[in-house]
C-alpha cells in the first residue's frame, strides 16, 4: 500500500485519533464525591468569585480549541466541516505530542463570517487559547480580527502565523549560507492567500523591505481593481516599483522567493533568472511549485519545501506547539507580533553556526525540545510586551 492507502486503513482502526481521559481516579464513593457532586461545587464557588480561578481548578490553562469550517482543508479545498474532521484530530494529536497541550477539534456548520465568531466567542471561556485552523481567505483575516478584539485569549490562525514563523526562521538561516541580509533582498512571494500575506508582514515585521506579491493572475499592483480588500492592502505596502507582468517577470533578479500557491508554476528558466545565490521555497503541498533537485539544478543555493521527503522541510509543527505553551503557561492575553518574531529567532537558533548549510537550514519536526525552546522565547517576549498575566 502506499501512504493514502495505509493511512486510509490506520484511520479506519483507530477510530478517531484522540481521546478524553479521566486525570481524577474515580474507583468509590469518596472518590465520586471529590471529583462531582457533592464536592466540586466548592470548585465552582470559587470560580464564582473569581473567573481566573477557572485556571486553576479546571483544565482551561491547558486546553485549545482547534476550529475549522473546513473551507480550506489541506489542498482539498472547501470539503465541509465533518470532512476537515480527520485534519484537526491530527493538529491535536500534535499538540499534545509535541507540548503535551490537550487540544479539542471543533467543526463548525457555517461560512458566515459573524456567526463563526460568535460561535468561538461563547466557547472561548472553556479554553485557555483559540487556534484557527483551514478556514479559507479572506474570510479568515475577518475572522481573526473580530475574535481578538472580543476574546481575552490568544487566537491564532496557524495557516497564517505558523506558516509566517517557521518560514522566517528558515530563510534567516538560508540568508546566513549565501551571505545576505533580510534588509537587502528582494522576495517574491507567490500565493497571496492567508499564508502568503501572513508571510509577508511577518518578514516586514523583521526588517523585510522588498517584496513583490503574486497571484494567480500575475503580481499585485496598488491601484488594481481586480484585487479584493485583503491584497489591496498588502499591494499597498509592497511592489513600490508598481512592476506589472507575470510570476516570471516579479522573479526575475530577485533574491527569494516563497511559493504558498499551486504546483509546477515556476520552470527552471525562471529560477535561473534570480540573482545568484537564490533562495527557492516552493511549500505548495503535496506538489510544490518546482521540485527541489529542479530547481538545484537551475542553479538555488538553497531550497526548502513542505514535504518530508526533501532536506529543509519548512513545517508548521515546529511553532505551533511552543507558541502556544509559551502563551498558556504565562497566560498571555494574545499572541502578539513580538511573540511571533521571538519565535521564528527561537527557531533559527536551533542550527547552531557550525552545523548550517544549504542543506540544514531549519530543525526537523520530529526532533525533540524545539517546542520548549520556542516556548521560552514566547514567554519572555510576552512578558516584556506586557502580553503576559503571569
Amino acid at each position: 500500500m502506499d501512504i493514502k492507502e495505509l493511512s486510509l486503513k490506520k484511520h479506519y482502526d483507530w477510530h478517531g485519533k484522540i481521546e478524553v481521559i479521566s486525570r481524577p481516579k474515580i474507583e468509590n464513593k469518596e472518590d465520586l464525591s471529590l471529583a462531582y457532586t457533592p464536592g466540586v461545587a466548592s470548585a465552582c464557588l470559587e470560580i464564582e468569585k473569581d473567573i481566573d480561578k477557572s485556571y486553576e481548578l479546571t483544565r482551561r490553562s491547558n486546553l485549545v480549541a482547534v476550529v475549522t469550517d473546513g473551507t480550506a482543508v489541506l489542498g482539498l479545498g472547501d470539503i465541509g466541516p465533518e470532512a476537515g474532521m480527520p485534519v484537526m484530530e491530527g493538529k491535536c494529536a500534535l499538540f499534545k505530542t509535541f507540548a503535551d497541550i490537550d487540544a479539542f477539534p471543533l467543526c463548525i456548520r457555517s461560512k458566515d463570517t459573524d456567526e463563526i465568531v460568535r460561535t468561538i466567542a461563547l466557547l472561548s471561556g472553556s479554553f485557555g487559547g483559540i487556534n484557527l485552523e483551514d478556514i479559507s481567505a479572506p474570510r479568515c483575516f475577518e475572522i481573526e480580527r473580530k475574535l481578538k478584539e472580543i476574546c481575552d485569549i490568544p487566537v491564532f490562525h496557524d495557516d497564517q502565523h505558523g506558516t509566517a514563523v517557521v518560514v522566517a526562521a528558515a530563510l534567516l538561516n538560508a540568508l546566513k549560507v549565501v551571505k545576505k541580509t533580510l534588509e537587502e533582498v528582494r522576495i517574491v512571494i507567490n500565493g497571496a492567500g492567508s499564508a502568503g500575506v501572513a508571510i509577508c508582514k511577518h518578514l516586514m515585521n523583521m526588517g523585510a523591505k522588498h517584496f513583490i506579491m503574486s497571484d494567480s493572475k500575475g503580481i499585485l499592483c496598488e491601484g488594481d481593481e481586480r484585487l479584493n480588500k485583503a491584497k489591496r492592502e498588502i499591494a499597498a505596502i509592497t511592489n513600490r516599483e508598481h512592476l506589472r507582468g507575470t510570476l516570471a517577470d516579479a522573479m526575475k533578479d530577485a533574491d527569494v522567493f516563497i511559493g504558498v500557491s499551486a504546483p509546477n508554476v515556476v520552470t527552471q528558466e525562471m529560477v535561473r533568472s534570480m540573482n545568484e545565490g537564490a533562495i527557492v521555497f516552493p511549500m505548495a503541498n503535496p506538489t510544490p511549485e518546482i521540485m527541489p533537485d529542479l530547481a538545484l539544478a537551475a542553479g538555488a543555493a538553497v531550497v526548502g519545501t513542505g514535504r518530508s521527503d526533501f532536506k529543509n522541510q519548512i513545517n508548521n509543527v515546529l511553532a505551533f506547539p511552543g507558541i502556544f505553551r509559551g502563551a498558556l503557561d504565562c497566560r498571555a492575553k494574545c499572541i502578539n507580533e513580538e511573540m511571533k518574531v521571538a519565535s521564528s529567532y527561537a527557531l533559527a537558533s536551533l542550527i547552531p553556526d557550525e552545523k548550517l548549510s544549504a542543506e540544514n537550514i531549519i530543525p526537523s519536526p520530529l526532533e525533540k525540545g524545539v517546542a520548549d525552546v520556542v516556548a521560552k522565547a514566547v514567554i519572555e517576549a510576552a512578558r516584556a510586551s506586557g502580553a503576559a498575566r503571569k
